[in-house]
């Protein structure tokens, strides 16, 4: 044993010594040391701690034990996106066959190339997070959010054994890891036995007891939940040279001491992914956590760069689950809910039934037409599944089990909510209610995306705010939003004087906007900011849209016959005239336009690629400018591109025109463009 009479060094000493030990224990399953002289060397550091606080490092194995409760998540900008990935919804063979077919036609590999080799994992149910370590120490955990920003999770993350709070050898200075938080099925039982011996609510399942863990304010209670960690993937890296393929990257990451699942393997060609999925799934229900599928990869990491992302997607991985889970319940009843978009959708009611780790009692029906084709009735013995291991769903009915004097469901003609009309617009599957600016279901959304920074641009109106707002009973419709007092403001929760009269202040400026402003924070369904935009030019005022008929309306760029009916059937809805009557008695305004009646040079069919940044405006401007005038907007370029945008910093794009000979515009050539 090392002997230190120097406090910081045997501070130093011990928490080297613990962080192996907790390693060969949580991570390695292979423990070198009994129970209780670890029990000892954690004792001992904690003294030193104690006696000198100056001592405590943010690797050490004490900051395990979380820390005072925390008010509220902060929020964490990932500096690199961490997006999911594309689920390839035939769980059979076909799934993998597709997926290495897509990948062969992107890379333009022909018949005769040697099969595409690829990285197998499994696909873990519980909870995706971003470790980031800065000079092999642990300093931040994040979830995925939205992907581009998720919540800090730091505390809580520091309880999982699994996780190091510092990585073995030499450091990266910064390293990015991304993988999943995981409850065992041992971990879940011995939890949720403790709690019913103490009387105490449990879990329902691993995946909501790793997600409720990890999103729990206070870190001492997260601690109590036992919580394991498997590593998948990178973030932001520096200082690290990065091997060629996944597979390597994986290994190079379990040799800093970082948790890897041992259940994976790289094969090749789509026959070597049919042969894992088929082996996992035969192993799914001996293995010690859930999954609910396996993860696919492309393995040469310079492949991956060359194939990118489609929308917020890599193309060089998806995810190929299990059939789900089915049992047989009875039906008793149909309902209705009305979407926060207006979707109405059938709902059954059923007897309570336990599929796929939850106790199950409704079951959507996803539609009219679903429920006719399935003929499901009141009564009724049906297949429940959940789908995707997430929303059960009715699958099937079991005829012979069918009672006498069943009818047929038929969908309600007035809204259950606001009694404004229901309507199924042609070739869609979805009815709707179209009170969208009146509708108490739909208030939430209506009021969110109306005070959105692209819409009015509010600033101040956030979402909690607006559930405030909402819950109080102050705003049932936008143009409650203008009747707002400071007053009235100042005594919503986190709502000063300041803040109030802030608020009130901004409100009164959202009131000079534009007319395709204004268009837009309507919601009305099928109207972006490019429609809006076309309504605005080409007929000029709200009067000529209120007045506009079909012919009329197809007469406008970007609007076709499905747009033009969801526009008709807003305007005519006497609830929503009555709310636009009263938001232009509220002083929302703008100033006339000029109508516009030509593009100048067509751009229909054009293909457009964006790269670098841009000064006057952003990309995602310039392609709503673009789709505006009938062009499209790719992520890359390739042989078909008629156009790449280079900004600043144009990288790789850039480059690949040039080898193309596509043709180059800066952002002066671009704005000539769509000025006509």
């Amino acid at each position: 044993m090392a002997l230190f009479t120097d406090p910081r060094h045997r501070a130093a000493w011990l928490r080297e010594r613990l962080n192996w030990h907790g390693y060969r224990y949580y991570v390695l399953d292979d423990p070198e040391i009994p129970d209780a002289e670890y029990d000892r060397l954690f004792r001992e550091l904690q003294e030193l701690e104690t006696t000198h606080p100056e001592l405590i490092a943010v690797d050490s194995p004490t900051r395990r034990v979380g820390g005072k409760p925390l008010a509220a998540f902060v929020p964490v900008r990932h500096r690199v996106p961490m997006l999911s990935i594309r689920t390839e919804t035939d769980t059979g063979p076909d799934g993998a066959v597709a997926f290495d077919a897509q990948v062969r036609r992107e890379l333009d590999l022909g018949d005769d190339a040697e099969p595409v080799e690829y990285a197998c994992e499994l696909k873990f149910d519980g909870l995706a997070i971003s470790l980031r370590y800065e000079q092999g120490a642990l300093v931040l955990a994040a979830t995925r959010g939205d992907g581009e920003t998720g919540e800090d999770v730091t505390q809580n993350v520091r309880t999982i054994r699994a996780v190091p709070l510092r990585l073995q050898g030499a450091a990266p200075e910064v390293l990015e890891v991304r993988g999943e938080a995981y409850m065992s099925r041992a971990d879940f039982e011995r939890y949720n036995a403790r709690q019913r011996a103490a009387g105490l609510p449990t879990l329902v399942n691993p995946r909501n007891g790793a997600a409720g863990s990890i999103r729990q304010l206070d870190p001492s209670l997260a601690a109590k939940r036992p919580l394991s960690f498997f590593a998948y993937g990178l973030g932001e890296v520096q200082g690290w040279e990065i091997p060629t393929t996944h597979g390597a990257m994986l290994d190079a990451l379990a040799t800093l001491g970082l948790p890897v699942c041992e259940e994976r393997t790289v094969t090749r060609g789509a026959e070597g992914l049919i042969n894992f999925h088929h082996a996992i799934a035969e192993q799914r229900d001996t293995l010690p956590f859930d999954i609910d599928g396996v993860v696919y990869k492309v393995n040469r990491l310079a492949w991956q760069r060359q194939l990118g992302f489609r929308t917020r997607e890599p193309r060089w991985a998806v995810a190929h689950k299990f059939p789900a889970q089915e049992e047989l319940t009875v039906v008793e009843a149909i309902e209705v809910q009305v979407g926060r978009t207006g979707a109405i959708t059938p709902v059954a009611r059923l007897n309570p039934v336990f599929v796929g780790g939850v106790t199950v009692t409704n079951a959507t029906l996803h539609n009219a037409d679903e429920v006719s084709r399935k003929d499901v009735r009141v009564g009724d013995t049906v297949v429940v599944r959940r789908a995707g291991d997430v929303i059960p769903e009715v699958v099937g009915v079991v005829l012979e089990r069918r009672p006498p004097g069943t009818q047929p469901f038929t969908m309600p003609a007035l809204c259950p909510v606001c009694g404004s009309r229901v309507i199924r617009p042609e070739g869609e599957a979805v009815a709707r209610c179209v009170g969208g600016l009146y509708c108490r279901a739909q208030r939430k959304e209506a009021i969110r995306h109306f005070a959105s920074r692209r819409a009015m641009d509010i600033d101040g109106l956030g979402d909690k705010l607006v559930e405030q707002l909402i819950e109080r009973n102050l705003v049932h419709d936008p143009a409650d939003l203008y009747a707002l007092d400071a007053t009235t403001l100042a005594g919503l929760e986190r709502m000063g004087a300041k803040s109030a009269a802030n608020l009130v202040e901004a409100l009164e400026r959202s009131k000079d906007t534009s007319l395709e402003r204004f268009l837009y924070s309507l919601g009305i369904r099928e109207v972006g900011e490019a429609t809006a935009r076309a309504l605005a030019r080409y007929l000029g005022t709200l009067e000529a849209l209120l007045a506009a008929d079909e012919t009329r309306l197809l007469q406008v760029p970007d609007v076709g016959p499905v747009v033009a009916a969801a526009i008709l059937a807003f305007f005519q809805e006497p609830h929503n005239q009555e709310v636009l009557a009263r938001l232009l008695a509220a002083g929302v305004r703008w100033p006339a336009m000029a109508v516009q009646t030509s593009t100048g040079e067509s751009l229909t069919g054009k293909s457009f690629v964006l790269t670098g940044t841009l000064e006057s405006l952003t990309r995602d401007q310039a392609s709503e400018r673009l789709r505006a005038l009938g062009a499209k907007v790719a992520g890359s370029v390739s042989k078909k591109t008629d156009y790449v945008v280079a900004g600043h910093d144009a990288g790789s794009k850039l480059d690949k025109a040039r080898e193309l000979g596509v043709r180059v515009l800066d952002e002066a050539g671009l704005l000539s463009l769509l000025e006509g």
